[in-house]
């Protein structure tokens, strides 16, 4: 199948290569050149801009994109997707952003003769590397169906969540709980350590009562417990700060339009501002411990 794949950074790229490795001809864009050729060195075509992609005749396009306002502009724009597609060309989006400018965008898509998924991930960069993704899919049964064969090239779990944007809506829910966890594991190990214990006892006694979850099983926050753990590594790679911080923004921002209160993702959302504006950006988001043990950044 030809496809289309624009956003080739850190999930993208990867992504992208496994479309290639299952057999699919690719044609790609990026604003970053360096990018391009390295999927083009890979096997795939380049295109010079969303239109060029979209003038290359398809019959899939994907977009791994920063913002809403990104998707919104790839698809939308004068030069964008829609302006230069035919019919019938299937669009999946797995950008993170807001669920109604997901259902915005498929909305127009529709009218316009096109089917749209929303289709965030979970998984991280080494899902993204391994193929192992999950991918949350909002839109069409029928069109979900049609697009399960694409997706499974690039993820293990492919879960229908429903109608347009209820993709996003499972992408920003299990986000804000990851965050709220985070801080919460952050939180108690840095008590626990500050209080005597041993953290490698302490992380395997939560690892083994009713505070276990996966920011304390498998991400750890606190340095030397896990050997493969960002934390054991100067908080380099893994899920950065400040993409936990635009997570935590969007599940906020939408809960107000539904006045939902959401407490626990606004006050995780702050303590990650906090960070971040330290200068923690780039660190992984399990450094949030470092507002507990006084290591933060002035």
């Amino acid at each position: 199948m030809h496809i289309g794949f624009l956003g080739l950074g850190n999930m993208g790229g990867p992504m992208a290569r496994n479309l290639l490795k299952a057999g699919h001809s690719l044609t790609v864009f990026d604003p970053f050149p360096q990018a391009v050729a390295a999927l083009v060195e890979a096997g795939a075509s380049a295109a010079d801009s969303p239109a060029a992609v979209a003038k290359a005749k398809v019959e899939v396009i994907i977009t791994m994109l920063p913002t809403a306002d990104h998707v919104k502009q790839v698809y939308r724009g004068k030069e964008g997707l829609l302006a230069n597609i035919g019919q019938g060309v299937l669009l999946i989006d797995s950008s993170t952003i807001d669920p109604l400018s997901a259902r915005e965008v498929a909305k127009f898509a529709l009218a316009q003769g096109n089917p749209m998924l929303d289709a965030p991930v979970s998984g991280g960069t080494g899902g993204a590397t391994a193929g192992t993704l999950t991918f949350m899919v909002g839109g069409p049964v029928s069109v979900f169906d049609q697009a399960l064969p694409i997706l499974s090239a690039m993820g293990r779990n492919i879960v229908h969540c429903g109608a347009a944007g209820n993709g996003q809506v499972a992408k920003i829910a299990n986000n804000m709980l990851l965050g709220i966890s985070m801080v919460g594991v952050a939180e108690a190990m840095a008590l626990g350590v500050a209080l005597g214990m041993d953290a490698k006892v302490l992380a395997g006694v939560i690892g083994t009562s009713t505070g276990r979850c996966w920011s304390s099983e498998i991400n750890n926050p606190f340095p030397g417990v896990l050997e493969n753990a960002p934390a054991s590594r100067g908080y380099s790679g893994g899920f950065g700060t400040d993409l936990m911080l635009k997570d935590l923004g969007l599940a906020t921002e939408a809960a107000k339009h539904v006045r939902q209160p959401v407490v626990l993702g606004a006050a995780a959302q702050q303590l990650y501002q906090t960070f971040s504006l330290q200068g923690n950006g780039g660190l992984d988001f399990s450094a949030i411990i470092k507002l507990f043990r006084g290591e933060a950044k002035a």
